[in-house]
């Protein structure tokens, strides 16, 4: 027989709730005004041209950030193409053989990795890869945000392909398929899913920053003519323009800045559809 709730807890319970309810909301005051503020302001100038045309200069008209959604989606793609097999291989190393001592110091440099600022990396990108070049460019600042990929792709990859049941391991080697082969074919397979949603998420996030791009790809008011060459990007633009003095600059730092938001929150949307449907089909 249930024994009836006790006043106090009653009371304790619906305290915490009200609690509950009211940190929410809290914390969504921040969010939803920050949200009002970009929607409000970045209205004002998003129109065809943003998407079309090069920045002018003060006192013209018009103009657009053309070249820089170009740069962010190459500086993205560059990064995309050096870290994700890097950290997706990473991550299939510590979940398959993360007993060893060595599986042991690559998690502890993974997650040092992940914690470190982001203008330090520019900073190392911009030792390793712009001095010796003697130049900034796109591949400088593909390979800062790389650099912060890796560590967050291993990690999600790790955590996804152990949640693979053990017995389809055992399976497949029981059937005398080669170890390397049951984690490419069979693991990683049905992993595939959540591996994808952790690789949205790494490119989600390393598409918002500035500090990396500031050492690297630096910023081009022009169009790109190669890896090689000074690449404009979203995030240095927005900063660039919402530090000048003049007000139609600004204006377009906030449409930079509602642009560049849709493109996180969709990118964001597609890794949790991503995900869901991967749970649905385990289910």
């Amino acid at each position: 027989m249930i024994e009836p709730t006790s006043p106090r807890r009653a009371w304790v319970d619906k305290t915490m709730r009200g609690l509950c309810w009211v940190a929410m909301a809290l914390a969504l005051v921040p969010l939803l005004s920050l949200l009002y503020l970009v929607i409000s302001k970045g209205l004002n100038r998003l129109d065809l041209d943003f998407f079309t045309h090069l920045p002018r200069p003060v006192g013209v008209p018009g103009g657009g950030m053309a070249n820089a959604l170009v740069g962010t989606l190459t500086l993205v793609g560059i990064a995309s193409a050096i870290g994700m097999p890097v950290g997706v291989a990473a991550g299939l190393y510590l979940s398959e053989f993360g007993e060893t001592r060595f599986a042991g110091i690559v998690r502890f440099w993974a997650d040092v990795l992940s914690g470190v600022p982001s203008i330090v990396t520019g900073i190392f990108a911009y030792a390793l890869v712009v001095k010796p070049m003697h130049g900034f460019s796109a591949l400088a600042g593909g390979f800062a945000l790389a650099t912060m990929m890796v560590p967050i792709i291993a990690r999600i990859t790790e955590e996804v392909v152990r949640l693979v049941p053990v017995s389809l391991r055992e399976a497949a080697l029981a059937l005398g398929i080669p170890k390397w082969k049951s984690i490419l074919y069979v693991v990683l397979r049905t992993a595939i899913s959540g591996v994808a949603t952790g690789l949205l998420l790494a490119a989600t996030r390393v598409a918002s920053e500035t500090a990396p791009l500031l050492f690297t790809s630096f910023n081009n008011q022009y169009w790109a003519r190669g890896p090689m060459q000074p690449t404009a990007s979203m995030t240095v633009q927005i900063f660039t323009y919402a530090i000048s003095p003049y007000d139609e600059w600004r204006d377009m730092a906030w449409t930079g800045a509602l642009v560049l938001l849709i493109i996180v929150l969709l990118a964001s949307l597609a890794s949790r559809l991503t995900l869901s449907r991967n749970r649905a089909t385990n289910l």
